[in-house]
């Protein structure tokens, strides 16, 4: 029975892709489906895999429902790529519109524009094949080059490059930080604009070079100073040092004529004249004498 059910289902996506001029291949460990009149549906459980012109799709289980299987549905480990716009997406939970185009992804879902290098996160990413926009909910986190931007929404416009931001909305690039109750950033030339109750900080590094600089300079005149200052201050010293040694020459000298006219000095100089004198009568009484 369930052979026959599958190989109805199967002429009825032929049928579709007839209808449609549009192919769908699709895989999975199991399946059933019904076909009606008004509308086909099909359930792939385990493993499930869905290709179609522009969509892939693999998930735990996928579903398709509505005329010509218009609406698909993924529960799920949900990964997938848009071919047409080069856009990868992985969440818990999806639903893809055939007819419009549009994706939606749910649970703690992602993005990657992997042709302007830019990765989102949210809760919920709405995304439209035709017109290129992406909205996105809740917990919104998106990355560019250095770029990292946050707010409760955003709406990305993939073919004009623009990023728009609100809701505590809060743009990181580099060093520097804006905040703005809405804020628009240019994905290709990088201008910011920030409208409502603005907020930023951003960091000069021309002025942290200069400081550098400065404080390099700083940590070398003290030592240049000490030098300059010793040098200063070394002819004092010397002169000190000569003035010194000449006051000390003078006293000595000074000691010594001192010492030389010393009474005591002029006493004991009489009293060797006088020895001598004695002397020199005693040898001459000696003579005489003899």
């Amino acid at each position: 029975m369930l052979k026959k059910i599958s190989l109805s289902i199967l002429i009825a996506i032929f049928c579709t892709i007839a209808a449609t001029s549009e192919q769908i291949t699709f895989s999975a460990n199991s399946m059933t489906g019904r076909i009606g009149e008004k509308s086909d549906s099909t359930n792939l459980t385990g493993d499930a895999y869905v290709l179609t012109e522009s969509m892939e799709i693999s998930a735990d289980s996928i579903s398709m429902s509505g005329k010509d299987f218009r609406y698909i549905e993924a529960n799920g480990n949900v990964k997938g790529k848009n071919m047409e716009s080069q856009m990868e997406f992985s969440c818990g939970r999806m639903k893809y519109d055939r007819e419009t185009k549009n994706a939606e992804l749910f649970d703690d879902a992602s993005m990657e524009d992997t042709k302007n290098e830019v990765s989102a996160k949210a809760q919920i990413i709405e995304y439209n094949q035709n017109t290129d926009i992406a909205t996105l909910q809740f917990d919104v986190e998106l990355k560019q080059k250095d770029n990292t931007c946050t707010g409760a929404y955003a709406i990305y416009r993939k073919a004009d490059k623009m990023l728009e931001l609100s809701g505590n909305s809060q743009i990181k690039q580099g060093d520097d930080t804006f905040r703005a109750q809405e804020i628009t950033l240019n994905l290709d030339t990088q201008e910011i604009t920030l409208d409502g109750r603005v907020k930023g900080t951003i960091v000069d590094e021309r002025k942290s070079a200069t400081s550098e600089t400065d404080s390099q300079a700083e940590n070398q005149n003290p030592q240049d100073e000490s030098s300059t200052s010793n040098t200063q201050e070394n002819p004092e010293n010397l002169k000190e040092q000569n003035s010194s040694g000449i006051q000390d020459s003078n006293e000595l000298q000074n000691s010594q004529i001192e010492e030389k006219d010393s009474p005591q000095n002029q006493q004991d100089s009489k009293n060797l004249q006088q020895n001598e004198q004695n002397n020199n009568s005693k040898k001459n009484t000696t003579k005489g004498g003899k």
